[in-house]
């Protein structure tokens, strides 16, 4: 499970689509049930091509839509003109909330822990504590380090002054607040492969409910006196 792009990416994307023509264009491909080019574009909206051109180019310069190249007549060789640049709507998804938020991740690790214990029987509790391990050590390993991994997933860690992490963010927030005991295990075991992916022996994933604003915070471990 990868980390979504980074904010700033995201808020360009969705922006993009404040223009009343782009956002004319961005539903007019995605309500198209073919790929549409320039020029039924342009037709449909009463646009001229080279301005139904750049604003679709711009809605794939920010991944709302996805192009391709195909030539309309269905002839191919020699004569059969240039491929036309079609546009369709991206797969992805572009989702921002302030402040941020990971419902799609917890989503995702429980539907993965419900799928595995119905074919396993291991207890779904048992299996999403599991799962949530296993996401955690993917995300850790393809950070820099556990600050970073945190960072980029919306927990917002704070050093503190004895070397420990408490984070000021729940990217499970609305989730914790009406199923707290599931989803603050699954929190804590995510965090727990973070770092143990990350690499880092500095800190001890620790239960703490009344740290910042997670439920988890991270310790230093205490250093042995040489």
């Amino acid at each position: 499970m990868s980390s979504p792009p980074p904010l700033p990416e995201r808020v360009s994307a969705v922006a993009t689509l404040d223009d009343p023509v782009r956002r004319s264009l961005y539903e007019l491909v995605s309500q198209s049930p073919v790929p549409l080019g320039r020029d039924a574009a342009a037709s449909t909206l009463g646009l001229s091509r080279s301005t139904t051109a750049f604003h679709l180019d711009r809605l794939a310069e920010v991944g709302l839509l996805a192009v391709e190249f195909r030539r309309l007549s269905g002839k191919t060789g020699p004569g059969a003109g240039r491929p036309a640049k079609l546009y369709s709507r991206a797969d992805g998804e572009i989702c921002i909330s302030v402040p941020a938020r990971q419902y799609d991740l917890a989503g995702e690790l429980m539907a993965a822990a419900i799928s595995e214990s119905g074919q396993s029987g291991e207890p779904v509790l048992d299996t999403l504590a599991r799962v949530a391990a296993h996401a955690g050590r993917a995300i850790g390993a393809a950070s820099a380090d556990l600050s970073s991994a945190l960072t980029a997933n919306g927990f917002e860690p704070r050093a503190e002054d004895d070397g420990g992490i408490v984070l000021g963010n729940c990217p499970f927030h609305r989730l914790a607040e009406t199923h707290t005991a599931v989803v603050c295990s699954l929190n804590y075991q995510l965090l727990c492969g973070i770092a143990d992916g990350a690499g880092d022996a500095a800190h001890t994933i620790v239960a703490d409910p009344d740290a910042g604003e997670c439920c988890v915070r991270a310790v230093p471990v205490p250093q042995i006196p040489q």
